[in-house]
């Protein structure tokens, strides 16, 4: 759609040439001939830019800049007068216009004017888009967190956040480290710079080091250009380090530097650059173990663990699996158009099923139901949930004893009882031959709350 540019001019001729200007440039041109019928105009169909003259009889570009500032604070106005001045430009300006342009005027100024301001417009829109974005995402209240372990974690997030310090997140894949660094961001005083992200793994050493760092032109072959690596263009907000346990010990030193002397070398350069990022690094390794192996430097271990967050299995904070599962299927519906629940025998199956790839893979599930599901009500078979073995040597690991097979085993079928039943207990003891009492007991033994 073209920008609408409201053009107000008493002198028709005038209203004219400003139109065919900017007409040229792709604009669509309304011409109104006084102030009031410019309101008027604006209140059947807003612009984008307002561009009127200064001086003209009843009310002045001035009274119209004040009356259209009042109506659409975020409305730029042009003013374009043949009385040009620096007092009445200081006015201008001080009464909220955009720019203030002198007859005679070039039309290629008038458009690039009209063109700053279009851009001003979409980047106001833009800015509040990400904002209200990023507050819907990211705002405690949106965060799913209904077991004790989550709740715990949340809370040592918004104490972290406001500090400077290095974080190390540790956790399985899919557990969400990545929002745990984007939290840690956004509830900080850095949440108006950048957010930078980097796949440590997804990088040859090579190209890593000039990924982070920067290069300057000639450094090697296809290094045409200068360019700024995350670091510098972190700068003054966060950087999200992920699979830093797969780095060579090489870039591990280069690593340690840059968080000691705050400050980075491009590959090729003789000049460092000082950089102010707030660090956050992600593994799903024990790098105790990577260290006391030699495949990790300790040195830069303790520079990154200043403040260690291990995110849990979702196997072991079952209590948000459901409410997980819940705030996806109600994001897909929103995204999608349908109207859809999860059936009670959906949940069970959520309940019971031991989630090896985390929230990631829940999340996969119910996308991939909110695809194939046929009714309103999701069932188990448009989860498509990849089903272990029979037996129980598909819950517990390799070289597990007989008594921690049997407990394995024992524990899922607990967990399925208890989710079929809608955690009635009696129904789920009746449902497995046992006693409450020795239900409970084994709760208590598995820690199922």
């Amino acid at each position: 759609m073209k920008p609408r540019v409201l053009i107000v001019d008493d002198e028709e001729r005038m209203a004219t040439v400003v139109a065919m200007a900017l007409e040229r440039s792709g604009y669509d041109c309304v011409r109104c001939a006084s102030g009031e019928e410019g309101l008027a105009a604006m209140a059947e169909r807003a612009a984008d830019v307002v561009v009127t003259d200064l001086r003209m009889p009843e009310m002045d570009g001035m009274e119209l800049l004040r009356r259209l500032r009042a109506l659409h604070p975020a409305l730029p106005v042009i003013l374009v007068t043949a009385h040009g001045s620096v007092p009445s430009a200081v006015a201008a300006m001080r009464e909220g216009a955009f720019d203030y342009v002198t007859k005679p005027f070039d039309n290629d100024e008038l458009r690039a004017v009209v063109g700053r301001a279009l851009e001003m417009t979409r980047l106001q829109r833009e800015n509040r888009y990400l904002r209200q974005e990023v507050a819907s995402r990211y705002s405690p209240d949106s965060i799913v967190a209904e077991s004790a372990r989550s709740r715990e974690l949340l809370e040592l997030v918004r104490r972290v956040a406001a500090s400077r310090s290095t974080v190390l997140v540790t956790g399985e894949s899919g557990t969400g480290k990545e929002l745990v660094a984007r939290l840690l961001h956004y509830w900080s005083d850095r949440v108006g710079r950048p957010f930078v992200a980097v796949n440590c793994k997804a990088f040859a050493e090579g190209v890593l080091e000039s990924e982070l760092f920067g290069h300057e032109k000639g450094a090697f072959t296809g290094a045409v250009a200068s360019r700024a690596g995350c670091f510098e263009r972190a700068d003054g907000g966060t950087l999200f380090l992920d699979e830093i346990g797969e780095t060579s010990g090489d870039f591990q030193a280069k690593l340690l530097r840059v968080l000691q002397e705050g400050e980075v070398l491009r590959v090729g350069g003789s000049q460092p650059r000082s950089v102010d990022v707030r660090l956050v690094a992600a593994t799903n390794r024990a790098l105790r173990d990577e260290v006391a192996a030699g495949r990790f430097r300790e040195d830069l271990f303790f520079r990154l663990a200043v403040i260690p967050i291990a995110l849990a299995p979702l196997r072991e904070r079952r209590e948000d699996i459901l409410p997980l599962a819940r705030h996806f299927l109600a994001r897909q519906c929103a995204e999608t158009g349908r109207q859809l629940e999860l059936g009670a025998e959906a949940e069970a199956a959520l309940a019971a099923h031991r989630w090896p790839g985390n929230v990631r893979e829940l999340e996969n599930a119910i996308e991939r139901a909110v695809v194939l599901a046929r009714g309103a009500a999701i069932t188990p078979e448009d989860l498509l949930l990849e089903q272990p073995s029979e037996g129980p040597a598909a819950a517990t690991p390799a070289g597990a004893t007989l008594q921690e097979a049997l407990d394995a085993a024992a524990e899922a079928r607990v967990r399925t009882a208890l989710a079929a039943a809608k955690d009635q207990r009696a129904e789920a003891a009746r449902a497995l031959g046992i006693d409450r009492t020795t239900l409970y007991r084994m709760m208590k033994r598995f820690g199922i709350e």
